[in-house]
């Protein structure tokens, strides 16, 4: 079997942390906001999972990547709304940055390989 993608694993660790921060919010966002971010994170992680033993790659990675800029506006929501400390979003803000340039060297790659 082929080695998990290096993305797959950021991916799934970025998963674990937002779950947790997600369960953590106010009832009164935990079941909106929360759930949005939740089911996003999860959704990227099994799109790029996929896209891992898939031959429609590059079409996978895309929809990865319109995820992901979803992802940063409700990250930037929960900020606003005081849902994520600074720090957090921060956190969170980087680890989408970094999944994003991992998942368009791979959309490349990808391409490439066409």
């Amino acid at each position: 079997m082929a080695e998990t993608p290096v993305v797959v694993q950021k991916a799934y660790e970025f998963n674990v942390w937002m779950i947790q921060k997600a369960g953590s919010f106010p009832k009164s966002y935990r079941f909106s906001i929360g759930d949005r971010l939740v089911d996003g994170v999860l959704e990227i992680l099994m799109k790029l999972v996929d896209a891992a033993y898939s031959r429609d790659k590059e079409r996978l990675l895309m929809e990865v990547n319109a995820m992901l800029n979803r992802l940063r506006f409700l990250l930037r929501l929960a900020k606003d709304l005081k849902l994520l400390q600074i720090e957090s979003y921060g956190y969170a803000a980087e680890n989408v940055e970094e999944i994003g340039r991992m998942v368009g060297g791979w959309r490349k790659s990808a391409a490439g390989a066409r």
